[in-house]
C-alpha cells in the first residue's frame, strides 16, 4: 500500500507540473518573448547588472543561436513550474493538504506572474521577459522550498541547497542579498532552539565565505567581460538620488567651499529645484509625497545626476564607460557620506514613505482603500502567529508565516535605501504570504474544530 501512495503522489505531482508547464509554455506561444528597456543591458552584459541572469542568456545564445531569446523564455517557465510544484507537493504532504487545497496553493504562486501583467504599471508576463526577474523568481520558490525543509527537518543537505540558493539569487538581483541574511537568522534561531551553540560559528562563517565569494565571483565575472576587476556600480548613485530629493539649499554647507563635491551638489540642486524635483513640491498628504518621490526618482537620477557626472568625467578625456561609471559611483558615495547626515530627517521621512509603499505592494496594489487592507491583513497575520505559537504551541504554519514577514521586511527595506519599491520588486513574498496566511488560518479553523468534537474539553 506504500509503494501505490508514492507512486499516486508522484503521479499527482506530474500533472501539477504538466499542468504548469503548459501553462507558462503556452503564454510564450501566444505572447511571443518581452523585450523592454532593461532588456538590452542583460543581453550586454552591462557592469550595471549583477552576472547570472547575463550569464543565463549568454549560454543560450551559445547553444540555440538566434532563437536563444525564445529558448531562454522557456527555460524560464520550466524551471517556474518545477519550482511550483516542487513547493506545493512539500506544502501539501507537510500540512496534510487535500488536493484542491493543494491547487489553491498553486493558484496562489501564479497570481504575482498575473498581476505584474494585468494589474503592475509596466504590464509585463516576468516569465516570457528578458527580466532577471524571469529567473529570479523560481529561484526565490526553490529557496524557499529548501529553507522549509532546513527548518521542519533539519537536514545539513537542505541547509546548505538553501543557502547557494540564496547565492545564485544575489547573484541576479542585488536586493535579494536579503536571502542570506534570512537563511542565517532563521538557522541561527533554529540552532539556539536546539542549543547547539558550537553550530552558531559555522553559520556566521558560511555568511561571511558567501558573501566573500559573491564579491569574487561579480569581480572575476566583470574582468571577463569589462577587463576590470571591479564590482557593480551605479547602486550608489542610485542612493545618492534620494538624498539629493531630501536635501535644502544649506546643505551644500557640508562640502569644502569650492572643492568638486560642492560644485556638483549646486548643479545637482539647482536643477531639481527647476525641475520640481525636490521634496518640498511633493505636497501635503502621505499618499501625494510617496508617488511624487517614485515618479520622479528616474527623472533626477538620469536626466540630473547621470547626466552631469558622466559629462565631468568623459570630459577629462582618455576615460572609457567603465572608467566613467566607477569614478561616478566613487563621487556618489563620498558625497553620501557628507550629505546624509545633514538632510538625514528629511530622507529617513522619505524612506518611511518608500517602505510603506513597499509593504502594501508586496501583498496588494497601492491604492487608499487597498492600503487599509493590507494593513489590517499584517495584523492579522501577526496575530495568528503569535496566538499559535504563544497560547496554542503550534509551530508549523507560523514558521512559515515568520519567514515570509521576515523576507518582505528585509526586501522592502532594502529596496528602498536604493530605489523606490516597484511591483516587480516587492512581487517575490507576495505568494509566500498568502500561503503562510491560508496554512495559519486553516491550523486556527482545525483547532478550533477539533475542540468543538471534543466537547470544549481536552
Amino acid at each position: 500500500m506504500e509503494i501505490v501512495g508514492v507512486n499516486k503522489d508522484k503521479k499527482k505531482a506530474l500533472c501539477l507540473f504538466a499542468g504548469l508547464l503548459a501553462f507558462f509554455l503556452g503564454l510564450l506561444a501566444v505572447g511571443g518573448v518581452g523585450v523592454y528597456n532593461d532588456s538590452e543591458q542583460y543581453i550586454t552584459m552591462h557592469i550595471h547588472r549583477e552576472p547570472l541572469y547575463p550569464l543565463y542568456l549568454a549560454a543560450f545564445r551559445a547553444v540555440c543561436g538566434e532563437w536563444y531569446l525564445t529558448a531562454a523564455m522557456a527555460g524560464q517557465g520550466i524551471l517556474t513550474a518545477v519550482g511550483i510544484t516542487a513547493l506545493s507537493e512539500y506544502l501539501a504532504r507537510r500540512f496534510g493538504l487535500r488536493f484542491w487545497e493543494e491547487l489553491l496553493l498553486v493558484a496562489m504562486q501564479l497570481l504575482p506572474h498575473l498581476i505584474t501583467r494585468y494589474v503592475s504599471a509596466l504590464h509585463i508576463f516576468l516569465e516570457n521577459s528578458v527580466m532577471s526577474e524571469g529567473l529570479c523568481i523560481p529561484l526565490f520558490t526553490i529557496f524557499v522550498y529548501f529553507l522549509l525543509r532546513m527548518l521542519f527537518e533539519g537536514k545539513v543537505r537542505d541547509a546548505v541547497l538553501a543557502l547557494f540558493f540564496a547565492y545564485l539569487l544575489s547573484m541576479t538581483r542585488g536586493q535579494m542579498m536579503t536571502t542570506i541574511l534570512l537563511w542565517a537568522l532563521l538557522l541561527g534561531i533554529r540552532i539556539l532552539l536546539n542549543k547547539k551553540y558550537q553550530m552558531l560559528f559555522m553559520c556566521a562563517s558560511a555568511v561571511i565565505l558567501v558573501f566573500l565569494l559573491r564579491d569574487l565571483t561579480v569581480h572575476v565575472y566583470n574582468y571577463g567581460v569589462t577587463g576590470y576587476f571591479m564590482g557593480n556600480t551605479y547602486g550608489k548613485v542610485n542612493t545618492l538620488t534620494n538624498v539629493i530629493y531630501a536635501c535644502d539649499e544649506e546643505d551644500r554647507e557640508v562640502f569644502e567651499e569650492g572643492d568638486l563635491e560642492q560644485a556638483f551638489f549646486d548643479s545637482f540642486y539647482r536643477k531639481a529645484m527647476e525641475q520640481r524635483l525636490n521634496h518640498v513640491y511633493a505636497g501635503d498628504k502621505f499618499d501625494e509625497r510617496a508617488a511624487y518621490l517614485e515618479e520622479n526618482h528616474d527623472i533626477l537620477k538620469f536626466q540630473i545626476l547621470e547626466a552631469e557626472l558622466s559629462a565631468y568625467y568623459f570630459g577629462l578625456g582618455e576615460v572609457d564607460y567603465y572608467e566613467q561609471s566607477s569614478m561616478s559611483d566613487e563621487m556618489a558615495g563620498k558625497m553620501i557620506k557628507k550629505l546624509l547626515p545633514s538632510c538625514f530627517g528629511q530622507w529617513l521621512y522619505d524612506y518611511f514613505l518608500l517602505c510603506r509603499n513597499g509593504f502594501v505592494r508586496s501583498i496588494a496594489v497601492v491604492h487608499p482603500l487597498i492600503n487599509f487592507a493590507a494593513f489590517f491583513l499584517y495584523l492579522l497575520a501577526a496575530g495568528l502567529l503569535l496566538w499559535q505559537m504563544l497560547v496554542k504551541r503550534r509551530f508549523q504554519a507560523a514558521v512559515v508565516m515568520g519567514a515570509a514577514l521576515l523576507f518582505i521586511a528585509a526586501n522592502v527595506c532594502a529596496t528602498s535605501i536604493t530605489i523606490m519599491c516597484l511591483s516587480r520588486y516587492m512581487i517575490y513574498g507576495f505568494s509566500l504570504f498568502y500561503t503562510a496566511l491560508y496554512l495559519l488560518v486553516r491550523e486556527v479553523c482545525e483547532n478550533k474544530m477539533f475542540w468543538k468534537n471534543q466537547g470544549g474539553k481536552k
